[in-house]
């Protein structure tokens, strides 16, 4: 594949540069690339075809949010392999994000710190972007609050955002589970969550759009009786499934050896490899907890055709990388994906 090997020439080069500065870089040539009359979609084996939340995906394996907020490289994206993008998060109003230097990578252990805090364009610059998304591929919209708006009024933040991206979208999830706004993890507790979700599904009833997915994605800090009171609040509400898990605060996923560097770097959730023992802990839980009344998308230090692999036999419906993209380069995708069809 001509992009990997692109890629793995540059790989040196790019990672000697600030990881921002490399990202945007990155995207400016993505963009770029979208444009390539060369740039075809791969075709999929048949038998990756998965049917989740009323939609069919053909693969199972998606980009998780994070790391295309504003929608900027789907026909790259499609032309990798994935089965569905999550866009994201986006939030109702442009908002700048947490000042720099906030992303720091750690390549010997496949980590990641951010601290970007949803920096995002807004939602109505989003919308107007999916306009023209590329066809056969399935995107989902990850919404979250900006982060000026209290947490008592979050909910009018992700109905903003929703009337501008739902209607682009094939499913919405939303993000109350990012370590990097002030407040949004407690949006998690029942007592929060029961009138945010109700105040959402109302909103999909009054647009019309009932038919339209919609997910609430987790994280992977919460105690255990907190997560299951969680699961609880979330399946009884009628939303359609949970996204577990998003990045961790847990500084114990990586070695002793690079902590002291990490705790330097200061706040931020972690991603990557040494993050996946823990996401795939809590996933079973949500999943025993569940007991098949929602379907569940597998994110969090996926890396490898194996532990793909493992999430589905897990029970999880889809799965979802990111930061392994980062590291491994965009052949990862179709390597996934034949690691998958042989299972």
């Amino acid at each position: 594949m001509l992009l990997d090997a692109l890629y793995r020439a540059a790989r040196p080069w790019i990672f000697r540069m600030d990881p921002e500065r490399a990202h945007d870089l990155a995207f400016s040539l993505g963009e770029r690339l979208c444009d390539w009359p060369g740039l075809d979609a791969p075709k999929l084996d048949p038998s990756l075809a998965r049917t989740a939340f009323g939609l069919r995906f053909p693969s199972p394996l998606g980009l998780a949010a994070g790391l295309d907020k504003g929608a900027r490289l789907l026909p790259l994206w499609k032309a990798l392999g994935f089965g569905h993008v999550e866009i994201g998060t986006v939030t109702p109003r442009p908002q700048p994000g947490n000042p720099k230097p906030r992303l720091f990578r750690l390549p010997e252990e496949g980590l990641i710190l951010n601290r970007m805090g949803f920096n995002s364009e807004g939602a109505e610059v989003v919308a107007e972007r999916l306009r023209s998304r590329p066809d056969g591929l399935l995107v989902g919209g990850n919404l979250g609050k900006n982060k000026a708006t209290p947490e008592e009024a979050a909910l009018d933040d992700y109905r903003d955002a929703y009337r501008l991206i739902a209607p682009r979208v094939d499913y919405i999830a939303l993000n109350i589970s990012s370590p990097n706004t002030p407040g949004l993890r407690d949006l998690q507790a029942p007592e929060a969550l029961k009138p945010l979700l109700a105040g959402m599904l109302a909103l999909r009833k009054e647009m019309g759009l009932e038919a339209q997915p919609i997910l609430l994605k987790l994280a992977p800090d919460l105690a255990p009786e907190d997560l299951d009171a969680t699961v609880d609040a979330a399946a009884a509400s009628g939303i359609d499934g949970l996204i577990a898990t998003n990045t961790t605060l847990d500084r114990g996923i990586v070695s002793e050896a690079n902590r002291a560097r990490v705790e330097r770097w200061g706040a931020g959730g972690l991603s990557g490899r040494g993050l996946h023992a823990k996401a795939r802990d809590v996933r079973k839980r949500v999943l025993a907890r569940l007991g098949g009344r929602l379907p569940l998308v597998a994110c969090g230090g996926i890396s490898t055709g194996a532990e793909a692999t493992e999430a589905l036999a897990d029970g999880a419906a889809l799965a979802q990388l990111y930061t392994a993209l980062i590291f491994e380069g965009p052949g990862l995708v179709g390597r996934i994906n034949k690691e998958l069809a042989g299972a």
